[in-house]
């Protein structure tokens, strides 16, 4: 007997009441930080993608590629700026960002994903204005063509996935006037996931998750409720990194998404560990505890 073929057919049978339990359901997954540079790591979440698709999930990605953006700015020698983590992007910008997002980031995710099982569409905020956005506002100073949503037309994504396909969204949205917006990715995710009524919210991230201390990696919160983060919100100890993904898991829950969850995409697999697995990682959200 050969004890690998056993051992891996006692995974399989440990995955099964997870994979029924999930069957038919959608998950969408915010992809950024590491888990889009390093080679390796992208594999593994195209992999992992592929493989919940295949029994039976409908993982729906939303991304966004702020590195690639400004790689690009300092090639062409435009200054890159930030106010309260958002980037302050002129109509020059605005094309770039469109550029990298839509022409480039997209479809390196949409073929990485493809080379392991033929699902993956990439769709633009604009696309059968998907995104619909207004212009985002900040008394202080103007920060050009930055958008929050405003509304999600959810028709071209179920029929992407009424069709057996996996929707790879890039988070630019589309004004009533026609103009395009430079939005968060992780507030994107959060809305698509409410107005679908997803049955999960997952953020990849750099960390491990939320913590009580960051700087004691043992304070790992591994469950919050709703109320919890509310009043995380309103402490103002979270760094502009994680604002936006609290603020996502906020807005997810509210819109009756049953959890949001903020993982390490630096873990191999770390999608897998979190939806197969008892133990799950990183910081799972709930409504209530």
């Amino acid at each position: 007997m050969n004890i690998n073929n056993v051992m891996r057919a006692e995974v399989l049978v440990h995955a099964l009441p997870y994979i029924k339990e999930y069957y038919g359901k959608t998950v969408v997954i915010k992809y950024g930080g590491n888990a889009m540079v390093d080679e390796k790591l992208k594999e593994s979440v195209a992999t992992d993608v592929v493989l919940m698709k295949y029994v039976g999930i409908n993982p729906i990605i939303v991304h966004g590629g702020g590195l690639d953006i400004t790689k690009i700015m300092k090639k062409m020698k435009k200054d890159v700026q930030f106010v309260q983590g958002l980037r302050i992007t002129d109509k020059e910008t605005m094309e770039l960002v469109k550029m990298v997002l839509v022409g480039k980031v997209n479809k390196e995710i949409v073929t990485l994903i493809n080379r392991h099982g033929r699902i993956a569409v990439g769709v633009s905020g604009d696309d059968a204005e998907l995104i619909v956005a207004r212009k985002f506002i900040l008394p202080e100073v103007d920060l050009g063509y930055v958008g929050e949503v405003e509304k999600i037309n959810p028709k071209i994504l179920e029929d992407l996935v009424g069709d057996g396909f996996t929707p790879v969204i890039a988070s630019v949205g589309v004004g009533d006037d026609g103009q395009s917006y430079n939005i968060n990715a992780d507030l994107v995710a959060a809305e698509i996931a409410s107005t679908l009524k997803a049955d999960k919210l997952i953020f990849l991230t750099d960390v491990d998750g939320l913590y009580k201390d960051f700087t004691d990696k043992s304070s790992l919160i591994s469950e919050l409720s709703l109320k919890d983060c509310d009043e995380l919100l309103k402490s103002n100890q979270l760094d502009k990194g994680m604002l936006p993904k609290v603020k996502g898991c906020v807005t997810a829950l509210e819109g009756d998404v049953k959890k949001a969850h903020i993982l390490n995409g630096t873990i191999p697999h770390s999608l897998l560990l979190e939806i197969f697995t008892d133990e799950g990682i990183g910081t799972m959200i709930t409504t209530s505890r």
